[in-house]
């Protein structure tokens, strides 16, 4: 009896060490939808990084996306110290809204602002799906204090209800690659969502078009620029801060 006991004991320790040794990749290859996604584009995405002269896997990843652009960014790092590099740009096909930042539960806005990944759901409705941190600290104090909104997310499929829909084979790739990140320790993993890019000259003047004779999403705008900004000059991120009025400060 106390050998059986001795037995159970042991096999109860490895299966826990097992548990704990598992690493995020291998718990996101439990899933069908996940698994066939690094199945499908793992060696793929290591060629196209081996090509580019990028660390594979990465490390650090930064997601940006253009609303009025329709365009999602990837920027890969293999170090803290490196400066990110673009890896891919993908399309978003389908986005609902307009310009302007989410404020309340049913507005079918997209947000904008600065974000990071929150959920890896490989059983998503929408073929693979990251969620966002939305609503954000800003957002707490600018949106609807009792509906807000929620469960926004970047997902495959094309349909959106303030979703950033990029399809199935897209955001496949999205996954693995933010999958890696996360399993290399990096667990806030950014995404900024902007009006428009700020520095193609059509993008610029339609965004001043639409926010003409708008005080409040003129200085949100231009909060926006300056990160976008930065970001263009250094190819890193600054610390973001958010002042008692929901605003965000460059630090």
């Amino acid at each position: 009896m106390k050998n059986l006991l001795f037995i159970i004991t042991l096999v109860t320790f490895y299966c826990n060490v097992s548990i704990a040794q598992a690493s995020f990749v291998e718990t996101q290859k439990a899933a069908p939808k996940s698994l066939l996604a690094f199945n499908k584009f793992e060696d793929t995405l290591q060629k196209q990084f081996e090509a580019k002269k990028f660390s594979w896997p990465p490390q650090y990843v930064y997601i940006r996306s253009f609303k009025y652009d329709k365009q999602l960014e990837v920027w890969v790092k293999g170090d803290k110290k490196e400066q990110y590099k673009l890896f891919k740009s993908y399309k978003v096909c389908m986005q609902s809204g307009s310009i302007g930042p989410k404020r309340f539960e049913g507005d079918f806005q997209v947000p904008e602002g600065f974000y990071h990944i929150n959920e890896f759901n490989p059983n998503s409705n929408y073929h693979l799906s990251l969620g966002i941190n939305y609503p954000n600290a800003s957002d707490k104090i600018l949106s609807d204090s009792a509906k807000p909104g929620s469960a926004i997310y970047i997902h495959g499929n094309c349909v959106s209800t303030g979703c950033l829909a990029i399809a199935d084979e897209p955001i496949e790739e999205v996954y693995v690659l933010t999958s890696y990140a996360k399993d290399a320790g990096q667990e806030f993993i950014p995404v900024h969502i902007y009006p428009v890019k700020f520095n193609q000259k059509k993008s610029e003047e339609y965004l001043q078009e639409a926010i003409k004779n708008n005080p409040s999403l003129e200085k949100f705008s231009s909060s926006m620029k300056q990160v976008f900004d930065y970001f263009e000059a250094k190819k890193n991120l600054p610390i973001l801060l958010v002042t008692g009025q929901g605003e965000y400060l460059v630090n």
